[in-house]
This record gives structure tokens, C-alpha cells and sequence, in this order.
């Protein structure tokens, strides 16, 4: 069984430095070594908002999905989870939300093309 490919997509106030979050990412991703050594496999984006609040107040956040294909364990994925967030952790941000959540692709109904160069 190959479990390769994760679908790292950031969410992050506008405020924040996106290239900076995407090498975090990628890093705490890498870190957990549950993908290609060289990380060749690990897809990183990131979506800034310029119009975001929480409940009535507007501080800064940074969201991570980790979308992977299904089939790793429960601690797997708090492993890759936490790897994650300890890299976000390291920018020291002050009233800044860092939350990470992964997500399982379903197997059976995940496709795959890549067109060719």
C-alpha cells in the first residue's frame, strides 16, 4: 500500500508572511517522515485572506489541512499534526490562531492524471 502525496493547504491572514508559513509547512511535513525522503511528494499552497474576523474581533490565523490518502493510524496523523504545528509554532506570532487538522482522502474514490511535459 503506497501513502504518499499529502495536499498541504494553508489559510492565513493576509498580515502573515505566506512564503515564510508554506516552508513551515512543508518543513513540520517533511519532519514527519511519513512521505519521500526528499519531499518530492509533499504539495504545499497557500490562500491569504484579506477579509476575515472571529466573532467580533479580527486577530491573525494560519490554518493547515493536511489532506492524505487514507490508511495511516491515529497516531500517525497526531504525529504529523503536531510536527506541523511545532513549525508553525517557531514564528512566535502574538494573538495568532495556529491550528492544524488531517484529513483522509478516500482511496477508492481519489483519481490521479499527470500530463505529460
Amino acid at each position: 500500500m503506497e501513502y504518499k502525496m499529502p495536499h498541504c493547504i494553508i489559510e492565513h491572514s493576509a498580515s502573515l508572511d505566506g512564503e515564510t508559513i508554506l516552508a513551515l509547512v512543508f518543513s513540520g511535513a517533511l519532519e514527519s517522515e511519513l512521505f519521500e525522503a526528499d519531499g518530492s511528494d509533499i504539495k504545499v499552497r497557500a490562500i491569504s485572506y484579506h477579509r476575515h474576523s472571529t466573532g467580533s474581533s479580527r486577530s491573525d490565523f494560519v490554518h493547515v489541512a493536511l489532506k492524505i490518502l487514507s490508511g495511516r493510524t491515529p497516531e500517525q496523523k497526531q504525529m504529523l499534526s503536531r510536527s506541523v504545528l511545532a513549525q508553525l509554532q517557531t514564528l512566535k506570532l502574538i494573538n495568532c490562531s495556529l491550528t492544524v487538522e488531517v484529513v483522509d482522502i478516500d482511496r477508492a474514490s481519489y483519481s490521479k492524471h499527470i500530463t505529460p511535459a
